[in-house]
């Protein structure tokens, strides 16, 4: 039997940080335990000075210590301690120490938790901001077994004492969103940023999991992350669960295809097949240190209206996931914004995938009227990484020839530019492309699925069209097929 602990909660009004710890305090069935390891005890201590934290925590500690913490925790096989693994270990432990010392029969209403986090604060030389891995181990009914938050955190304030505070509210935001707002994951993410400023702090990964959120598709959480604008960038596995872009990143060599995926078609992973090949064979490519990503951006996400359609997402979410690859949603409209985003993981050669028509946007100057220096800054931050493009080719509707970089037209003003990169081998054609699938466009498959028209299953890669029949993707009605 699940214990009582909602109560009325006014959205519009946030409470403090202080009137959340107090309603958790206050609350008699709530108690467990804090482990903070490197920003000091700031969460815990939020609920020490609300009052009333006799009736909450069990235990408050921090094994500073690095022996000390692998005493306790164990070592892990990488040495490191600010890793998710090392977050997990510490919330379980500590989960099971309460159970262990604390009588069932004696507390029969207590529900447990177990809060963590294990962090690395900005260095003296103000040269690393600071991360880390914030997590928190729950039970809603003292029959029920537990679940769990986990979340990573990136520091953008350049003082330990005012990273340490924010640290601090945001796992009272933690643990009040896992008692308060379960019941809508939602507003529990949104949530984490109640009395912090989106400077202060940027939350690029979480996920959630444990039987209250058996139905919490973590992807989706993913998207709300970049919607809401706490990060920029957050990429899932092909299991579904979310992943840790710098973890993913560090210093590998990355390979990316932007698309809008809605559907995956053969041209994708014509493109996708093709160019990674050719990427594969660069002396300065391991193939073991490769990382492969599907992008979309957020623009390719929006309607006419501007809005977000959810299920569509998940839609070429599901698609894309199936066919085994990782997934990346950015806010970077702009191709150099992406390649700089990349860089700050990694120095090693880079590879992008792309067609004619988006090369020929590059080379526009307008995308970069807000940057001081123009399309040249634009392009020193994209072309002067080690990077390369692969070029899919267009095919001419109206003279049958296919547009590569050796005919592709762009501005008069750009035409220097593009050759000096053209020239220094930063763009690679693809020639050995399959012409006879240059006239599918995911646009046109969409529209056929819509209208019940019939072909469109051979437009796409192997198993998709049943994927999409068989979950009724992107709309899919049988009805409209069975005529």
């Amino acid at each position: 039997m699940a214990i009582s602990i909602k109560g009325d909660i006014d959205l519009k009004h946030v409470p403090t940080i202080k009137r959340k710890a107090l309603r958790i305090n206050l609350n008699a069935n709530i108690y467990g335990t804090f482990a903070e390891i490197g920003a000091g005890q700031e969460t815990v201590r939020n609920f020490f000075r609300a009052g009333g934290a006799s009736g909450t925590i069990a235990k408050a500690m921090s094994a500073y210590d690095k022996d000390f913490s692998d005493a306790i925790y164990g070592i892990e096989n990488d040495k490191r301690y600010v890793t998710e693994q090392r977050l997990k270990k510490m919330l379980s432990h500590e989960i099971d120490l309460i159970e262990e010392r604390l009588s069932r029969s004696k507390h029969p209403e207590k529900i447990f938790f177990s809060y963590a986090n294990t962090v690395a604060t900005i260095d003296f030389a103000k040269k690393f901001k600071g991360h880390g891995w914030v997590g928190v181990k729950f039970q809603l009914g003292p029959l029920e077994d537990f679940n769990e938050i986990i979340l990573h955190v990136r520091f953008k304030e350049t003082d330990a004492r005012l990273q340490q505070e924010t640290l601090g509210k945001l796992g009272v935001n933690l643990l009040y969103g896992a008692f308060y707002l379960n019941d809508s994951p939602k507003d529990l993410l949104e949530s984490l940023y109640d009395n912090i400023d989106l400077d202060q702090v940027e939350v690029d990964m979480i996920n959630f999991s444990g039987p209250r959120f058996m139905y919490v598709d973590n992807r989706l959480m993913s998207l709300y992350l970049v919607k809401n604008g706490f990060t920029n960038a957050v990429m899932f596995g092909p299991d579904g669960n979310n992943l840790l872009p710098a973890q993913q990143l560090y210093k590998a060599n990355i390979f990316t295809l932007r698309g809008s995926f809605r559907p995956v078609t053969k041209v994708n992973m014509d493109m996708y097949e093709k160019s990674i090949a050719i990427f594969l064979e660069d002396k300065k490519v391991i193939k073991e240190k490769t990382k492969i990503i599907f992008e979309i951006t957020l623009s390719n996400l929006r309607s006419d209206k501007g809005e977000i359609n959810e299920r569509d997402f998940l839609d070429r979410a599901e698609l894309l996931c199936s066919l085994g690859h990782n997934v990346m949603i950015t806010n970077f409209q702009e191709y150099f914004k992406l390649v700089e985003y990349f860089s700050e993981f990694t120095k090693k050669r880079m590879g992008m995938a792309m067609g004619v028509y988006n090369l020929i946007q590059i080379f526009d100057e307008k995308y970069y009227r807000d940057l001081s220096g123009g399309i040249l800054e634009a392009f020193g931050k994209l072309f002067f990484k080690d990077l390369k493009v692969y070029l899919y080719p267009l095919k001419n509707k109206e003279t049958q020839e296919f547009i590569t970089s050796d005919n592709l037209k762009v501005h008069p003003r750009m035409k220097e530019l593009y050759k000096f990169f053209k020239h220094n081998g930063k763009i690679v054609d693809i020639t050995n492309f399959n012409p006879k699938i240059s006239d599918i466009f995911s646009r046109q498959v969409l529209k056929m699925i819509a209208e019940g028209e019939d072909g469109w299953e051979e437009m796409l890669p192997s198993g998709i069209a049943e994927q999409i029949k068989e979950k009724r993707l992107f709309a899919y009605s049988r009805r409209k097929f069975s005529k």
